[in-house]
C-alpha cells in the first residue's frame, strides 16, 4: 500500500515536470506532437494523483495504522463521515488533497482550453504544471502521507489511532475545507491564462472571458468556504462569534479581496479597454496571496486554531513564493506597452471612477489586512518580541472601508459611462437617500445610537432601494411591452442579462449580510457557576438549569446541561449545551445550544466544571440579527450562479475612443 502510494505521487511529480518542459520545447520550436504529448500528460498525471488520493482513502477507512497519518488522524471508532474528513484533516492529507484539486482544474482547463486558446495553451500547461511539480515534489520528498511507523527497521503498527481533531468533527468541516481549497487552488487557472496571455501577446478579449469566468467560479468557492468557515466558527467553538481576525482566517480573505476588485475592474477593461495593468496585477495577485495563505497555514508561522504545526516545508514554500512574485512582476513590467489603456478616464463623477475607487479602497483593506496578520511576524524578527495585533485593530480599519464600499455598491452601477450629469444624479439618488435619512432619524429614535451601527443600517437601505429601482425599471418597460406580470418580467430581464443582474442580486446578499454584521454592535453577554436549579439573567432573558445528563459512546463521552429559557417570564424553549470528551485523543470540545430567530439568536455553552466545587460554567450570549449573514450567504451563491448562466441576448459592448479633437477633423477634410 505505502510503496504504491509513494510510486503514484513520484510518477505524478515526473508527468508534472514533463509536461510543463513538454509544453515549453514543443511551443519553441512549433512541434505539435510534443504539445499534444504534453496535454496528455497533464491527463496522465492527474490519473496518478487521483490513484493517490484514492489509496489514501482506502488506508482511512480500512483502519491501516502502520501509516503515520493514519494512525495520528484518525481511528477505530471514527463515524465513516468524518474518516472522509481525516483526508484533509492533517498537513500530509491536506497537501495531497491540495495537489489533487489541482490536477483535476489543470485537467478540466487544458481540455475546454486546447481549441479555444490554441495560441497560448501551451505556456499554460506549463505554468500550471510548475505549480504542480512544486506540491508533489513536497508531497514525494518532504512531507508524505504514506510514511509508515518504524521501530527500528521493522514497521510498527497502532492497535488503534489517536482520532481526528475533536473540532473538526462537524457536518460543516466536511464541507468547509474543500469549498476553501476549490478556491485557493482554482485561482491558479486564471493566473496561468494572464500570465501565458502575457506571454504571447495575446490580441483580442477571449482571454480576458475565460480568466474572468474562472475567477467568478473561483471567488464562488472561496466566498462559500469563508462563510461555512464563519458559520462553523459560530456552531462549534462555543465563544459566540464568527469571526475573530484570526491569521488564518484572514489568510482566506486577502485573495477573495484581490480576486472582487478583479472582477470588478474586469468590466472596464472588456468594455473601455482600461485598466489592463490593474487586471494582471490583480489576478497575480490572488494567485500569490493564494501561495501565501497556503504557506501560513501549514508552516506554523502563525498561531491559529485553524493551522497545522510546525513543520519542515517553510523554507521551500519563501523560495518558491519569492520566485514566482519576481516572475509576475518581471512579465508584467515587460509588457507594459502591451498593457496599455485605450482610454482615459473622462470623468470623476462616472462609473469608469467607481471602479477605480472601488479597487483602491479594496486594496487598501487587504493591505490593512495583510498589515496586521503579518505585524507579530515582523516585529518578532526586528524585535525578537511577538506584539500581538488583535480585533480591535482590525474592526478600527476596517469598518470605516467597509462602508465605503457599502455605499458603492449602491452609487456605482447607477453612475453613467464616461460622465454622470447632475440631472441624473438628483434623478436616481434623490428619493434612495431621502427614505434612508428618515429610516435613520428613527431608528435614532428608537435608541440606536452606535455610529456605525447606524450608518450601516442607512446606507443598507440607500443601496436596497437603489437595486430594487434597478429590477422596477427595467421590469416596468418589459411588461409594458410584453404585457406579462411584474414578478415575469423581473424573471426576463434577469435573463436578458444574467451579469448585470446576477451581480446586483449579490450587491443585494451583501446589503442583507451587512445588516447581520451591523447587529454584533448590540450583542450580549454572560457567564456563571451555576447549581441545578439556578437562574442566569441576561438582559429580557433568564435562563434555568434543570438537570445534568452524562451519556456515553465508543467515540465520546459527553455531558448535557439541560436549560430552561424565559423572556419576559415567558417559558420560549428548552436547549442542551453539551461538552465532550473524545476517549481517542483525550481531547474536550463543547456544543453550544442555538435558538435561531430572524431577529436574534440565544446562544448557549457549556463551558466545563469549575474548579473548586465542580459547579458546571454555563455561558449565554444574545446575537443580534446574525441569521442575516447566512441568508445573505444563500443569496450571494445565488446571485453568482445566475451571474454564470450565459443570457439570453449576447451583448457587445462596442469600445469607443476619442481619435481626434473636433478641430483636427477639420484640418484633415481641409488637406
Amino acid at each position: 500500500m505505502e510503496n504504491l502510494g509513494y510510486l503514484t505521487v513520484l510518477l505524478g511529480f515526473c508527468l508534472a515536470v514533463y509536461a510543463a518542459l513538454a509544453a515549453l520545447v514543443g511551443k519553441w520550436r512549433r512541434n505539435a506532437f510534443l504539445e499534444l504529448s504534453a496535454q496528455r500528460a497533464v491527463a496522465a498525471m492527474w490519473l496518478m494523483v487521483t490513484s493517490a488520493t484514492v489509496l489514501l482513502l482506502y488506508a482511512i477507512f480500512t483502519d491501516d495504522f502502520r501509516l503515520s497519518y493514519v494512525s495520528s488522524r484518525s481511528n477505530v471508532d471514527l463515524p465513516g463521515f468524518y474518516k472522509f474528513a481525516a483526508l484533509w484533516g492533517g498537513q500530509e492529507g491536506s497537501l495531497l488533497f491540495w495537489s489533487w484539486i489541482l490536477a483535476t482544474y489543470s485537467f478540466i482547463a487544458v481540455y475546454l482550453g486546447r481549441r479555444a486558446h490554441r495560441d497560448m495553451i501551451s505556456y499554460v500547461v506549463a505554468i500550471m504544471m510548475s505549480v504542480q511539480a512544486f506540491f508533489l515534489m513536497l508531497i514525494a520528498f518532504v512531507v508524505s502521507p504514506f510514511q509508515v511507523l518504524m521501530s527500528g527497521s521493522q514497521i510498527t503498527p497502532m492497535a488503534d489511532g489517536n482520532g481526528l481533531n475533536p473540532l473538526l468533527q462537524h457536518p460543516l468541516m466536511a464541507i468547509h475545507p474543500p469549498m476553501l481549497y476549490l478556491g485557493y487552488v482554482g485561482f491558479a487557472v486564471p493566473f496561468a491564462f494572464a500570465m501565458a496571455s502575457l506571454i504571447t501577446r495575446q490580441p483580442g478579449d477571449r482571454w480576458i472571458h475565460t480568466t474572468r469566468v474562472w475567477t467568478m467560479v473561483t471567488w464562488l468557492f472561496q466566498a462559500c468556504g469563508i462563510l461555512l468557515g464563519a458559520r462553523w466558527s459560530y456552531d462549534v467553538l462555543g465563544w459566540g462569534g464568527y469571526w475573530a481576525w484570526d491569521p488564518v482566517e484572514n489568510a482566506s480573505l486577502l485573495p477573495w479581496i484581490t480576486a472582487t476588485a478583479f472582477l470588478h475592474s474586469v468590466m472596464m477593461q472588456e468594455k473601455k479597454g482600461m485598466m489592463k495593468v490593474w487586471n494582471v496585477v490583480l489576478v497575480s495577485a490572488t494567485f500569490l496571496l493564494c501561495i501565501f495563505g497556503t504557506m501560513l497555514t501549514r508552516t506554523g508561522m502563525v498561531s491559529s486554531v485553524h493551522a497545522f504545526a510546525q513543520s519542515p516545508i517553510g523554507p521551500y514554500f519563501n523560495v518558491y513564493l519569492t520566485a514566482m512574485t519576481a516572475f509576475s512582476v518581471f512579465l508584467i513590467l515587460s509588457r507594459l506597452d502591451y498593457l496599455k489603456s485605450e482610454n482615459e478616464l473622462d470623468s470623476v463623477v462616472s462609473r469608469e471612477s467607481s471602479f477605480l475607487f472601488n479597487n483602491v479602497i479594496l486594496l487598501a483593506s487587504c493591505f490593512a489586512v495583510l498589515w496586521g496578520t503579518m505585524f507579530p511576524v515582523i516585529s518578532e524578527a526586528f524585535t525578537n518580541e511577538k506584539i500581538s495585533v488583535g480585533a480591535p485593530f482590525f474592526n478600527r480599519v476596517n469598518i470605516p472601508i467597509a462602508l465605503v464600499l457599502l455605499l458603492l455598491t449602491g452609487v456605482g452601477p447607477l453612475f453613467a459611462w464616461r460622465r454622470t450629469s447632475v440631472e441624473s444624479l438628483r434623478r436616481n439618488f434623490q428619493w434612495p437617500a431621502a427614505i434612508s435619512v428618515v429610516l435613520g432619524v428613527v431608528l435614532f429614535a428608537l435608541g440606536i445610537t452606535h455610529f456605525y451601527a447606524l450608518m450601516c443600517f442607512i446606507l443598507c437601505m440607500f443601496v436596497g432601494i437603489t437595486i430594487a429601482v434597478e429590477f422596477y425599471r427595467g421590469a416596468r418597460v418589459i411588461q409594458q411591452k410584453q404585457g406579462m406580470w411584474l414578478g415575469r418580467a423581473m424573471v426576463e430581464l434577469t435573463h436578458r442579462n444574467t451579469r448585470r443582474y446576477g451581480g446586483y442580486l449579490v450587491h443585494m446578499a451583501v446589503v442583507v449580510m451587512f445588516i447581520g454584521f451591523a447587529g454584533s454592535a448590540f450583542n450580549q453577554e454572560t457567564q456563571a457557576e451555576m447549581n441545578v436549579g439556578d437562574k442566569l439573567p441576561l438582559g429580557r432573558y433568564e435562563f434555568e438549569l434543570k438537570e445534568l445528563t452524562e451519556d456515553n459512546n465508543p467515540n465520546y463521552a459527553s455531558g448535557v446541561a439541560v436549560i430552561d429559557v424565559y423572556r419576559d417570564g415567558e417559558f420560549l424553549q428548552k436547549l442542551e449545551p453539551e461538552r465532550r470528551l473524545y476517549h481517542a485523543s483525550g481531547q474536550g470540545t463543547g456544543i453550544p445550544a442555538i435558538r435561531a430567530r430572524l431577529k436574534e439568536d440565544v446562544y448557549l455553552v457549556f463551558a466545563g466544571l469549575a474548579t473548586e466545587g465542580q459547579r458546571p460554567v454555563i455561558g449565554a450570549y444574545i446575537k443580534p440579527l446574525v441569521n442575516w449573514i447566512w441568508i445573505g450567504a444563500w443569496m450571494l451563491v445565488g446571485g453568482t450562479l445566475i451571474a454564470l448562466i450565459p443570457s439570453k441576448i449576447k451583448r457587445i459592448a462596442p469600445r469607443t475612443r476619442v481619435i481626434a479633437t473636433a478641430r483636427k477633423r477639420h484640418e484633415v477634410f481641409a488637406k
